[in-house]
């Protein structure tokens, strides 16, 4: 599908995990290694099981398979320690760094929006060294609802003080995108989905064809 509600694009809202940093195999290893703390063998879930999906909903869904008297908080924080102390294994994906080096030469606003805990996005920009290119992120702790609800980028439009329609938001996830969409942003998806989608977005083959919104 295309998004027709491209109008005059004045900032960038990325999402970070998949879509700036290939970040999907040290957050399954954290996920591995911080239960296997306690006792707990995950190595049954494919590499990309929760892709998109924020460590609320993980929890949720893995609940059944970790001792009943291990706190949320506990569990997360291991995982979190073990992805931040790994984070120089990190690379960018394609483009990544040349188009927001771009972008910000042209004095286009650019923000983060991402469904990770705001440590966990930090050691990303760390890892990558964009952090100074980013006015600012939003968290999962920063909002009620992650995605796919619409809240995380409408409170990213509301902190620019731009309406949704001027800015792009790209993705890598149907979650994401879904709640691009849903809070009215057009939205440039950067890989093929493993699903079709429900809704319109652009699809770009390059990360440096966001460029092209923006001449």
């Amino acid at each position: 599908m295309t998004d027709t509600r491209i109008s005059k694009l004045r900032a960038v809202a990325w999402d970070v995990d998949g879509t700036l940093v290939d970040s999907e195999p040290l957050h399954h290893a954290a996920l591995l290694a911080g239960s296997r703390r306690w006792d707990v063998d995950l190595s049954d879930l494919p590499g990309e099981a929760f892709r998109g999906i924020h460590m609320g909903d993980v929890w949720t869904m893995l609940r059944p398979r970790l001792p009943e008297s291990l706190a949320q908080a506990e569990w997360m924080a291991a995982i979190t320690d073990h992805y931040i102390d790994n984070r120089r294994s990190l690379a960018p994906l394609p483009g990544a760094l040349e188009t927001i080096e771009a972008l910000a030469a042209r004095n286009i606003p650019q923000v983060c929006v991402s469904n990770s805990h705001r440590r966990i996005v930090e050691a990303n920009l760390d890892a990558l060294g964009i952090a100074s290119h980013m006015r600012f992120l939003v968290a999962i702790d920063d909002v009620a609802a992650g995605k796919p609800d619409p809240e995380p980028y409408r409170r990213a439009c509301a902190k620019l003080g731009l309406e949704p329609g001027a800015v792009l938001a790209v993705e890598d996830s149907a979650t994401g995108a879904l709640s691009a969409f849903r809070a009215g942003l057009p939205v440039a998806f950067c890989i093929a989905p493993p699903a079709p989608l429900t809704h319109p977005v652009i699809r770009v083959d390059a990360l440096t064809r966001i460029l092209d919104f923006f001449d």
